[in-house]
């Protein structure tokens, strides 16, 4: 039953597990690790590049696999199990860096790719379920608390993660280096506890005409050709997707590569994660308020606000020249982050079936996955040939512009319009 308390917690809780590895791995230990310990001896520039094809290689996978994996998920009503699925490879690759030693910066990618996959692949299947715990009026509320928990979920992990890493000694732990190979293990270990409440508590939607997973494969793959032709009628969403696309790679970049670049420019690696730090926890309040801002000038106006903010953003990122500036920047990023994201998420369930959300959120997942590809790669390579890490974050700008314009021409009335009516003339039970 939809709006259900205990449903809705659940389903938002799984933010609380995985954000784990969004924050600790991800945006935090893995770039400053990977500079001064798996690829030491390297230019910053080149472990710019190497870190920023890694999340392009990852992002590529996952992108393709996306919307074949959507729809088999809807054709055999098995979201919960490839979410548990995903997320089980995540974890067991994110426990894997503890192995991974000093200069071994290639096994380190592919331990970090893989991660990167599990934790790509399950928020497909996560995103998916939304719509059949949330309704309508409180699609944007659930949205909200979902990230709003995975902020300080995954924050509250890293503070412990960072205080283990300034203060190895009061743990027992001979080095920092080693305090961040024990974080990577305590990431894996939350993010399989904090998953149980969304095994146990969310039940999985079941339509019509549902399918064994064994012959769901070969339907999900013919579902594919036809998902194509559902999005190019569907004209509102496709112009979504495509601004999306745009803006969310510029969020995406800036998130995986902040602390690189910070690093780059002569920053501590204390100042990066207290940076990071204060990231999670404005941004746990600002998430939430940030729904109420939505519901009051509307949803599509609030994502162009974060939009025109994520612009000036990096503008002023490329004359960052102190900590202090870095502090400030953290805390501006932090008032708008979950906010885009949580609001991107159920904007876009408005406009789509709910019977194939998982082949529609695939979409979804796939376009933001391969802007994911452009805005890493774009940075590392115009770093690299440039010589300059400031031209390479300013590179970011050009994608929230195009995000923004995009955004501008999406008519939500006409989306939900087109949306009745394709339910009149198409059977979604076919």
């Amino acid at each position: 039953m939809k709006d259900t308390k205990k449903a809705i917690w659940a389903w938002s809780f799984y933010d609380w597990a995985n954000s784990a590895f969004a924050t600790t791995v991800m945006a935090g230990f893995f770039p400053v690790f990977f500079k001064a310990y798996w690829s030491a001896g390297a230019s910053v520039q080149q472990s710019t590049f190497y870190l920023g094809m890694a999340n392009s290689f990852a992002s590529i996978i996952v992108a393709a696999l996306a919307p074949i994996l959507g729809a088999i998920a809807d054709r055999g009503s098995i979201k919960k199990k490839l979410l548990i699925f995903f997320a089980f490879i995540g974890c067991i690759m994110t426990g894997g860096l503890w192995f991974v030693s000093a200069g071994m910066w290639q096994l380190a990618v592919i331990f970090y790719i893989t991660a990167t996959i599990g934790f790509s692949g399950a928020n497909i299947f996560y995103d998916s379920l939304l719509p059949s715990v949330a309704s309508e009026k409180k699609i944007d509320y659930a949205s909200s608390l979902g990230f709003g928990l995975g902020y300080i979920g995954g924050g509250l992990l890293f503070l412990i993660n960072v205080v283990m890493y300034l203060k190895p000694a009061m743990f027992g732990i001979p080095d920092d280096a080693t305090a961040i190979r024990i974080s990577f293990l305590t990431v894996a270990v939350w993010w399989a506890l904090f998953s149980i409440p969304i095994m146990l508590f969310v039940k999985e939607p079941r339509f019509a005409h549902n399918v064994a997973p064994s012959k769901a494969i070969g339907a999900g793959f013919r579902q594919l050709a036809e998902t194509f032709r559902k999005i190019r009628y569907l004209k509102v969403v496709s112009l979504f997707l495509l601004a999306y696309w745009f803006y969310i790679d510029g969020v995406d970049t800036i998130i995986r590569m902040a602390v690189d670049y910070g690093s780059s420019l002569g920053f501590p690696a204390e100042s990066l994660i207290v940076a990071l730090l204060i990231v999670q926890f404005v941004a746990f309040p600002a998430t939430l308020l940030y729904n109420f801002f939505g519901q009051r000038i509307g949803v599509k106006k609030a994502l162009l606000t974060a939009i025109g903010a994520y612009a000036l953003l990096t503008i002023l990122g490329y004359f960052m020249k102190t900590t202090t500036h870095f502090y400030l920047l953290a805390i501006c990023i932090g008032l708008f982050q979950g906010g885009i994201q949580a609001l991107s998420r159920s904007f876009y369930s408005r406009l789509i079936p709910e019977k194939q959300a998982a082949e529609f959120f695939g979409f979804f997942n796939m376009l933001g996955k391969f802007a994911a590809v452009i805005g890493p790669g774009l940075m590392g390579i115009v770093t690299l040939l440039t010589g300059s890490n400031r031209i390479g974050i300013l590179s970011i700008l050009i994608l929230f512009i195009a995000g923004g314009l995009l955004l501008s021409r999406v008519n939500e009335e006409k989306g939900r319009e087109m949306l009745a009516m394709y339910k009149e003339e198409v059977s979604f039970d076919a």
